[in-house]
């Protein structure tokens, strides 16, 4: 299918200053922050990883 067909919407171009940059970000620049306080309204969830080999 093509968009010509009207069923799909064209290709936009998206500009790298709106949204992220590729690359590794330091921890404590995007997620951390330490004075935080836990809500009665957030939810909380955890996750357990178990590593597999190779």
């Amino acid at each position: 299918m093509s968009c010509r067909e009207g069923l799909m919407s064209p290709q936009t171009e998206t500009k790298a200053s709106v949204g992220f940059k590729a690359g590794v970000k330091d921890y404590k620049l995007t997620y951390y922050t330490p004075e935080y306080e836990v809500k009665d309204s957030d939810i909380l969830a955890a996750f357990r990883v178990t590593p597999q080999p190779g």
